[in-house]
């Protein structure tokens, strides 16, 4: 397996995404959620890329897949911090439905990626 393989992984992609979008629309956040909700959203949305990466660092399969489900719990947070930014008014409905759509996508290619991992030895 190449070193940076799983910068080719449609899902690391697509995670990488996720978090520029969301940097870009933090940018809109009120400066007294700087070190609050905004920080959270900022931390989350880039560890979903980074435990992906961390996990094709590793050596075995079960590690890989331990880092595919914690980048599954942090594409879970940022779910949650989205529906609470837009419950704040610091995002439309619109943009929510945006972010659900690419994390629907993005939990499903985890899914399957996970899937894959179970099965074979890269």
């Amino acid at each position: 397996m190449e070193l940076f393989y799983y910068r080719r992984l449609d899902v690391y992609q697509n995670a990488k995404k996720l978090a520029i979008d969301i940097k870009e629309i933090l940018e809109g956040f009120p400066a007294g959620e700087r070190y609050a909700l905004t920080d959270q959203l900022r931390r989350a949305s880039t560890s979903i890329m980074f435990n992906i990466a961390e996990g094709f660092g590793r050596y075995t399969n079960k590690d890989r897949i331990r880092f595919i489900d914690i980048a599954n719990g942090s594409v879970m947070e940022v779910s949650s911090e989205l529906e609470l930014a837009e419950s704040f008014g610091y995002i439309t409905s619109e943009d929510l439905k945006k972010f659900d759509d690419m994390i629907l996508v993005i939990v499903r290619q985890l899914a399957k990626l996970r899937s894959t991992l179970q099965s074979t030895e890269l």
